[in-house]
């Protein structure tokens, strides 16, 4: 009898698996494949990585503003430092739960199908990923981030912590990507230029190798002198910018898409001025004329403007930024050939290398102009001005001013060097609400208060209080 019993509980246990395996095969799709395809997963996850850099609420609506580039002339509260926890939940969010992800992925099929391409551009966009959120807010998961079957609740790690990790998981990439291995494809960057790619993660490598320069010089030379023992190259030439390119609608640029159905943005007022001071032949690919004639041509907002004050002077009489930007195929620079060459120039000049910083300088600067095909003698008259020469006795103010104006556009990045340069100067409105101050943060997302709650404690505890106006550990001065 009990045999009899041992029987027919064998006999259901496998009739149960036997009618689970059916069906598990028919929820099945034979048209789909279970697992994303790499390539098809690395063009998804850098346009909508790229998209969310490049887009409204973290360039234009925000680090556009703080770097004042770009300033309000409509519905002008952002302008005036007017934010909630809820403004900036576009960066986290999007850069934890689709690009880390997404590009954890990439690096997962990459050990898988043993490509270690796939694993390398993964580690890349990845670390970029984790440069952005840092930069921006702070202390971040990063050591346990991604890994939600093990971290439902991950741990904010300290800023300097994701420094030095991340500059850790760039060495590996570059470790990784051999051009003599096997090919990538979806690659919308660098076209699957594996030689591109190592290039632009020495590039990231010593971006960062400089953010930390002010609070760890030992480090950041350590850093420096890594990628010279390891011969590495850098990008150069503007053809190498890191960059994604855009086309027609609806894979059109973000900022694009914005002047499509809205009027709310105008160049800044401090960057107009700034061109018109040095007679920047840039001011023509930054600013578009005004629709009104103008005795000046290009009027830029004062940031921090009041609707009432930026009403005044119009829409009509002021200059949305230039038709280069607003163009539906514009590019979104990630990392540029002029920015690597100012960040030679001041490796330079802090005494991490021997090369000669003014040249650099220079060079960076033509490299600037070149990149809007801008050449010739007015490049030289331009370069040959004493606001405009290098000054190695103040080598942050020749380099931050420079590297702000080389730029624009790029409101995450130009924000980030300017707290760290401490240059150009800049001065917040009357108007603003900070007490004369202009943010150096973004405030965590309301949802990590209630979702992650003690390791947001944490992390205010460690970093200061959850404000715009907390320095972050990379901005020293």
């Amino acid at each position: 009898m009990k045999n009899n019993k041992l029987y027919i509980l064998a006999f259901l246990v496998l009739a149960f698996s036997s009618c689970k395996k059916e069906l598990d095969e028919i929820n099945i799709n034979p048209n789909a494949p279970e697992v994303a395809q790499p390539d098809y997963l690395l063009t998804g996850t850098t346009k909508t990585t790229v998209d969310t850099y490049w887009g409204v609420t973290n360039n234009m609506n925000s680090s556009l503003l703080f770097a004042q580039q770009w300033a309000k002339v409509q519905y002008t509260e952002e302008d005036r430092f007017i934010f909630s926890n809820s403004s900036f939940t576009a960066l986290w969010s999007t850069g934890y739960a689709q690009s880390i992800a997404g590009f954890n992925k990439i690096i997962e099929q990459g050990d898988a199908q043993g490509n270690p391409n796939y694993k390398g551009v993964g580690l890349v966009l990845r670390s970029w990923v984790f440069l952005l959120l840092t930069d921006a807010y702070g202390d971040i998961p990063y050591s346990q981030a991604g890994k939600i079957k093990q971290f439902v609740t991950p741990v904010y790690d300290k800023q300097k912590d994701v420094y030095y990790g991340i500059l850790s998981d760039l060495k590996a990439a570059q470790a990784a990507l051999d051009p003599a291995s096997k090919a990538i494809a979806g690659d919308v960057i660098y076209g699957n230029n594996i030689a591109s790619w190592k290039k632009f993660t020495n590039a990231l490598r010593l971006r960062i190798a400089l953010r930390i320069a002010d609070k760890d010089a030992t480090k950041a030379k350590q850093v420096i002198d890594e990628l010279q023992a390891e011969g590495g190259a850098y990008i150069s030439s503007n053809a190498e910018n890191a960059q994604l390119k855009y086309d027609v609608s609806p894979q059109q640029n973000p900022v694009a898409a914005s002047f499509e159905t809205r009027n709310d943005y105008r160049i800044s007022k401090t960057i107009v001025d700034k061109l018109f001071a040095l007679n920047d032949p840039r001011l023509p690919v930054y600013a578009s004329k005004t629709e009104n004639t103008t005795p000046q041509t290009y009027v830029g907002i004062p940031n921090g403007s009041t609707n009432s004050e930026a009403s005044a002077i119009g829409l009509a009489n002021s200059s949305k930024p230039g038709t280069y930007f607003l163009d539906a195929k514009a590019p979104a620079v990630i990392f540029s050939y002029a920015e690597l060459l100012f960040d030679r120039a001041e490796a330079a000049a802090r005494g991490f290398t021997t090369e000669n910083a003014e040249d650099l300088y220079k060079q960076a600067i033509r490299a600037s102009f070149a990149q809007y095909n801008l050449s010739g003698t007015a490049v030289d008259t331009y370069i040959n001005q004493a606001t405009v020469q290098y000054d190695a006795a103040n080598f942050k103010k020749s380099i931050g001013e420079q590297k702000w104006i080389a730029l624009f556009g790029q409101g995450l990045e130009a924000w980030a060097e300017q707290r760290r340069l401490d240059y150009p100067q800049l001065t917040a409105s009357v108007n603003t609400v900070l007490s004369g101050k202009i943010p150096v943060r973004f405030i965590y997302p309301g949802t990590e208060q209630s979702l992650n709650g003690q390791n947001y404690k944490n992390a205010v505890s460690s970093q200061g209080a959850d404000l715009l106006t907390t320095k972050l550990w990379f901005d020293a001065f």
